[in-house]
């Protein structure tokens, strides 16, 4: 039988813990990944005691607590805690989530863990490397394109096809969902994604876009598009409740109805 097991030089190590001092019969364990790259020969997981009497309800109440008391050194990024930019993404007890979102007490027993969002380069501690991701959204060009004459007001819509925009307009581009996806972490340098094509999406469905048939041929694409096998992780990953997997698959669904 095959035995996997990670090279010497990406084994996580055990970090320093930092006990709580004082009494308390509400303490919680937090384990947080901590690599810099430009220091850290290997990664590593520090471990934090709190007084939950004392912190917010969410996950980002409990780091923000942690490098305002306690280690001031830890790397993340957040906004404005009201889950609706994705900053604060990162992976909670092995599942993406957004801390902002994300309630301490529906962790159950036990500690906590956190560390970046999966298969990024890690820039530093909680921080993953998007650079890749941003350059593939732009790639698909989300911008409103129409060729007629500006009107003088606005482009109206009917309330149905303002529906078929809607659910997808409300991505943040967390990326919880690519980063949930084997597809995209095999092939993330061709596979656009689900987030990616999710936004792609939108503006297929828009009606006031008049591109849709350059837009499907952008697409059309063995790595691009197809490489989606419907696994389901990005739907079941996405903390806003869409559904990536149905928007990828009426894309297909477009491109073959056109062939």
């Amino acid at each position: 039988m095959a035995e996997l097991r990670l090279p010497k030089n990406s084994r996580v190590q055990e970090g320093k813990h930092w006990k709580h001092e004082g009494d308390s019969d509400n303490l919680k364990t937090f384990r947080i990944y901590r690599y810099d790259p430009a220091r850290d020969a290997l990664p590593r997981m520090d471990t934090y005691s709190l007084d939950l009497d004392d912190c917010g309800p969410m996950v980002l109440d409990a780091i923000l607590k942690i490098i305002d008391e306690i280690d001031p050194s830890i790397a993340l990024r957040r906004s404005c805690r009201e889950g609706v930019c994705g900053s604060c993404a990162m992976n909670i007890n092995g599942t993406n989530q957004l801390a902002c979102l994300c309630h301490i007490d529906d962790l159950g027993e036990g500690p906590v863990r956190l560390s970046p969002l999966p298969h990024l380069d890690v820039i530093k501690d909680l921080v993953g490397d998007l650079r890749r991701l941003y350059a593939q959204y732009e790639s698909i060009e989300p911008w409103l394109k129409n060729d007629q004459a500006e009107p003088e007001r606005e482009r109206l819509q009917l309330p149905e096809d303002r529906d078929k925009v809607d659910e997808d307009s409300k991505c943040i581009l967390c990326f919880c969902c690519a980063t949930s996806c084997p597809s995209y972490w095999w092939t993330g340098d061709k596979f656009l994604g689900p987030a990616i094509l999710l936004q792609a999406h939108r503006w297929l469905v828009d009606s006031r876009d008049d591109r849709t048939g350059e837009r499907l041929d952008a697409l059309d694409d063995t790595f691009k598009l197809y490489r989606c096998h419907t696994i389901m992780n990005c739907t079941s990953a996405c903390p806003k409740g869409l559904n990536p997997s149905k928007a990828i698959a009426d894309t297909k669904r477009m491109l073959a109805r056109r062939r």
